[in-house]
């Protein structure tokens, strides 16, 4: 059986936590009971189905699942196609990351944490850890790039409002690669007490299994909408990727869907050269990072490269082992948007349609227009993985408002 042909069947990842080549666990031995504990208690918490009905209900009467699909028509005009939007901006605290923030903090509960640690990049997930770590009562603490802490501001004080405790990273390149890197070194320290609340489906098995696990409920909603309101599956399913939570969330319910194509955008940034973006898929090699083998951004020696993006949540050296086994088999397709793409997709956006995109979104909406280019006609369906108020100051900056 071929890699793709498991991942369909519902096989990956396998025993050693691998999707064909990438995934696994590269982690220093203090840290394997901690992981051993969380996968037990993982597999078993998502076979309960008491404990999946109490996320079910919380997903439904506190972040307001399901998300509606939102049709498109003045963009679908303009580009000449059918666009259909999946609404994760309107989810409680404004993305999809609370989807996993509040599975997984229920499982802290569950397994008997006494605190919980996250890192962030563009602010979304330390936001939603901070809102599921009140609503479950267990302290949370978020590391964050110091970079990103200044250009997500607002993120930041809302994380402070919700409870949480935000520990700038100086150190590495100050992004959300520093904060992951600061996340793991505290787990270390403390790994029978601590939950490590992991953002996106990357790090070392169960994390891409169990963040795709909690985040499907997109896609799943998506199809069955999909099939409700315009009475087919689309043509082309696309999300941003970063680490790539949002993109397999969206993916994995279609991925037995061969007639729905599946495109992920990476951050393009400003260049091709090494540091100008983070468009790992595009331009990574195998490696490994925070304890997960998969596509990387690195040199000939083997070094992590500092990324670039205008988007802090896609500003990440690496990508989910499952986004590599996608690509490496060739049903799904990855492709870069540069700023420029994406600030102009997000104006368009705006404007058409009354709706303010994040900065990762964007990133979609660019790519998806691309396609829509290329495929006149098509059924176009976008992960609008979250809301763009958080972005404003970068927007002010970036985008000439005419002095208004």
């Amino acid at each position: 059986m071929t890699a793709l042909a498991a991942l369909i069947a519902g096989k990956l990842p396998d025993g050693r936590g691998r999707f064909g080549t990438f995934g696994g666990r590269f982690i220093p031995e203090t840290l394997v009971p901690a992981i051993n504990r969380l996968e037990a208690g993982a597999k078993e918490a998502l076979a309960d189905k008491e404990w999946r009905a109490s996320l079910d209900a919380e997903l439904a009467s506190w972040v307001g699942r399901p998300t509606p699909l939102t049709h498109a028509p003045r963009l679908s005009e303009a580009w000449g196609a059918d666009v259909w939007l999946k609404r994760e901006d309107l989810a409680h605290t404004g993305a999809h990351k609370i989807n996993n923030a509040l599975g997984q903090a229920l499982l802290a509960k569950r397994m008997g944490a006494t605190r919980i640690i996250a890192e962030t990049g563009a602010g979304q997930h330390g936001v939603a850890s901070a809102a599921a770590c009140a609503r479950v009562g267990l302290p949370c603490i978020v590391y964050m790039g110091s970079i990103d802490i200044a250009r997500q501001a607002p993120n930041v004080h809302r994380m402070k409002l919700l409870g949480a405790e935000v520990r700038p990273v100086e150190s590495g390149d100050k992004t959300l690669r520093a904060a992951i890197d600061e996340a793991l070194r505290d787990w270390v320290s403390d790994p029978e007490g601590t939950f490590y609340l992991l953002g996106s489906a990357v790090g070392p098995h169960p994390y891409p299994w169990l963040v795709r696990e909690l985040q499907a409920v997109l896609g799943r909603e998506a199809r069955s909408q999909m099939l409700a309101s315009a009475g087919r599956l689309p043509d082309v399913a696309v999300a941003c990727v970063g680490g790539g939570s949002n993109a397999i969330g969206l993916f994995h319910p279609f991925v037995g869907d061969t007639d729905v194509a599946l495109l992920g955008i990476e951050a393009g940034g400003h260049g091709t050269g090494l540091g100008e973006h983070s468009a790992t898929i595009a331009y990574g090699s195998p490696g490994v990072l925070h304890g997960c083998r998969s596509l990387l951004i690195q040199d000939d020696d083997g070094q992590i490269i500092e990324t670039h993006s205008i988007s802090a949540g896609l500003d990440y050296p690496g990508v989910g082992p499952e986004h590599a086994l996608l690509a490496d088999t060739a049903r799904a397709t990855y492709e870069a948007v540069t700023d420029a793409e994406a600030l102009d997709a997000l104006q368009q956006c705006c404007r058409l349609e009354g709706i303010l995109p994040a900065l990762e979104s964007s990133h979609a909406f660019a790519g998806a227009r691309r396609y829509a280019e290329k495929n006149p006609g098509s059924v176009i369906l976008i992960g609008c993985s979250g809301r763009g108020d958080k972005d404003l100051p970068i927007l002010l900056e970036a985008i000439d408002m005419g002095g208004k």
